[in-house]
């Protein structure tokens, strides 16, 4: 079987690209996953079924598949096959949470939601999000905490016209990671993000909620999250404190 050319069954398939073919795969895999066709948790068809579908060979399915999977979009299980990723896995919890404890083992932070509502969105957040400044937003502000000491002062914007009925009562009411709820009631899956973290000082407000003294050290990390299509989806600024943390990330 040749692998020169991609044949698509679908009339409204993309024009071809001069990308490597195993890109044109990975690019048709992920089209699939962004329409829904194979919802988090579910097992896609495997390599051999794929490759029949888009007329190429298992290794350039199976080198589309390894990068899906570095990429944390898809998840290889051993004697099973490969299944969509989700934000609930034990191993993704904290694929967006890198503040590790100094002692004992990373387990998933008590959250309170300390406020949950409708907001226009200023100019700066208007323009992380992609949208008309004023435009509707819902704004939550949270507080992360580990065996009753808070750590993490959210808080994040979110585009109203994805999150339509989204509540402090429902989020509070959630036994889930909140990436975990965006996914499985909102159809809206974190990707990737992009974060700047600086170091600031805890102001008289800040202090008190993260239980620290005013000018405490704390590191300040604003994030923009994506969605599929690198579409922008949610703006966080948290505050957090390294007490009790420190902030690790990986490096390849």
């Amino acid at each position: 079987m040749s692998d020169a050319t991609v044949t698509l069954s679908a009339a409204s398939a993309p024009a071809p690209t001069f990308s490597p073919l195993y890109q044109q795969i990975k690019g048709l895999i992920t089209g699939c996953l962004e329409a829904g066709e194979w919802k988090p948790g579910d097992m896609i068809p495997s390599e051999i079924e794929l490759a029949a579908r888009y007329k190429v060979s298992q290794g350039t399915v199976r080198k589309a598949i390894d990068e899906l999977a570095s990429e944390n979009l898809l998840v290889r299980r051993q004697g099973k096959g490969t299944f969509v990723a989700t934000h609930i896995e034990a191993r993704t919890q904290f694929r967006f949470l890198r503040l590790t404890p100094i002692e004992g083992e990373p387990r998933y932070p008590e959250s309170v939601i300390l406020e949950c509502r409708r907001a226009r969105a200023p100019a700066e957040i208007a323009r992380l999000l992609d949208l008309k400044s004023g435009e509707s937003t819902v704004l939550i502000r949270r507080l992360l905490s580990r065996g009753g000491v808070p750590f993490v002062l959210d808080e994040i914007w979110l585009p109203s016209a994805i999150f339509k009925g989204l509540t402090a009562e429902r989020l509070t009411n959630s036994r889930v990671p909140l990436y975990s709820l965006f996914e499985s009631e909102f159809g809206t899956k974190m990707i990737r993000a992009d974060e700047k973290v600086r170091a600031v000082l805890a102001d008289v407000a800040t202090a008190q909620v993260l239980k620290v003294e005013r000018g405490a050290p704390l590191l300040s990390v604003d994030r923009v999250a994506y969605t599929y299509a690198e579409r922008p989806v949610e703006v966080r600024r948290g505050l957090y404190s390294t007490r009790d943390h420190f902030y690790k990330n990986e490096l390849s």
